[in-house]
């Protein structure tokens, strides 16, 4: 079987510490993420969930590895579609690298066979972290768009 990947690299005029907030706390994530949230203790071996406006959870799963503000490492399952939680786990990996007065940020979403969740977060995750970088520069997140409400 083949492994199914999608990675996303971003610059940000940021700090790798304002970055790893808006990543992690609930009060950031619902201005960039389309008001979604993510919710855990933050500590390797933790849950985690990626929780809709409205209660329901979309994703859950654990986290893998954790190195404040450099690398979070999550076991991703999606929980609003049966046939996509059917396919199991992913792993998402942010990685956050300080670059002058930047910080890139790579996201890599993968699965170790083809995965119908790696093809939404192909339209999900550019939208999302446009959201973020906008939210980060200017103080405000980007409107959700009908092809994200669609994912």
């Amino acid at each position: 079987m083949s492994k199914a990947e999608f990675v996303y690299v971003t610059y940000i005029r940021t700090s790798p510490e304002k970055l790893w907030d808006a990543l992690t706390r609930p009060e950031f994530t619902k201005q960039y993420w389309f008001s979604t949230y993510q919710e855990s203790d933050w500590k390797q071996g933790s849950s985690w969930k990626l929780i809709f406006s409205d209660g329901r959870v979309a994703g859950s799963g654990e986290v893998l590895e954790i190195d404040r503000p450099r690398l979070l490492v999550l076991k991703w399952r999606n929980e609003s579609k049966p046939e996509v939680k059917a396919e199991g786990y992913t792993r998402c990996t942010f990685k956050i690298e300080h670059e002058g007065e930047t910080v890139k940020l790579t996201i890599t979403h993968e699965a170790d066979h083809p995965h119908k969740l790696i093809e939404g977060v192909s339209i999900g995750w550019p939208q999302v972290l446009s959201s973020l970088k906008s939210l980060l520069e200017t103080g405000a997140g980007l409107p959700r768009t009908d092809q994200l409400s669609r994912g």
